[in-house]
């Protein structure tokens, strides 16, 4: 491929702190080995959001619905609600993650027990939808961040893609 000859001007990405979540889950929902993958649903039941003046509630009902792809792979679809604190404004995420690790530590995560995130391979895409006029800046970017898996919660730092 021939270099272009009036490049484009670029502008190289950067990431600003966005959010640390922590999400409370309970008891996982196994429906079993599909041709997929094991398909299972982690109910979420609360947690919280703190940002750079701001803060939010997790309101309980949301999922994150798992695909365990391979003994080192699963796939993540969280979908919930944030609570704004302040505005009242509800927040919709839809937060897509890749976890990936060995096979022995992979298991362990399955079975709830606790591994060190430093270990484990968590990064996510996430969306977030809002009404209030106020906040409508939030779902007009694009957000990335990592995450740790333990036994009743999942905590997540997300950043704006700048």
């Amino acid at each position: 491929m021939e270099p272009m000859t009036d490049p484009v001007p670029f502008v190289e990405p950067r990431l600003r702190f966005f959010a640390d979540l922590r999400v409370e889950v309970g008891v996982p929902q196994e429906v079993g080995r599909t041709v997929h993958g094991l398909r299972r649903l982690i109910p979420i039941l609360g947690g919280k959001a703190q940002g750079d003046g701001w803060q939010a509630r997790v309101m309980p009902g949301g999922a994150d619905f798992q695909l365990i792809v391979s003994d080192t792979l699963a796939e993540l679809d969280a979908r919930y609600t944030l609570e704004a604190d302040g505005a009242g404004a509800l927040i919709h995420v839809q937060n897509r993650a890749v976890r990936s690790g060995p096979p022995e530590l992979m298991a362990r995560l399955v079975r709830g027990e606790v591994v060190d995130p430093r270990h484990i391979y968590f990064r996510c895409s996430s969306q977030f939808e809002i009404a209030s006029p106020a906040l409508r800046w939030i779902g007009e970017r694009m957000f990335t961040g990592t995450g740790a898996r333990f036994p009743d919660a999942v905590a997540m730092r997300f950043w704006e893609l700048m």
